[in-house]
């Protein structure tokens, strides 16, 4: 079993930033594929970003490219999402996720074993 807990979320105006993070425990954390997704009122949750367990793969969402980077830090067991330039379309819930080994389509939200608890992002017009 892995457990996540984000952190991070918050209420910001648009154009300002913010930093998610994850803690992930229970497996080795280098072993995990991690990645976000977001979910809004009345939407489908959806692929945010996400980073391969071995380094070699990094994809984000078209609507965040060049705004967001996700980055993991295997010292401290976490996973982080600077978000820049955020817009009201940003505000969700988002979500960390894992997947021991996983190394396939990163969008694919049924890949994934280990869900947090998820952080609400609200910004502001």
């Amino acid at each position: 079993q892995v457990q996540l807990v984000e952190s991070g979320g918050g209420l910001v105006q648009a154009g300002d930033s913010l930093s998610l993070s994850c803690a992930a425990s229970g497996r080795t954390f280098s072993t995990l594929t991690m990645g976000w997704f977001r979910q809004a009122p009345g939407k489908e949750r959806e692929f945010v970003a996400a980073l391969a367990w071995n380094g070699g793969n990094t994809d984000y969402a078209d609507s965040v490219k060049g705004r967001f980077t996700i980055s993991r830090d295997n010292a401290k067991n976490t996973v982080h999402l600077q978000m820049n330039s955020l817009k009201p379309e940003d505000t969700a819930v988002y979500y960390c996720a894992a997947s021991q080994y996983y190394t396939g389509n990163l969008h694919y939200a049924g890949r994934y074993d280990y869900w947090g608890q998820g952080t609400q992002v609200t910004v502001s017009s």
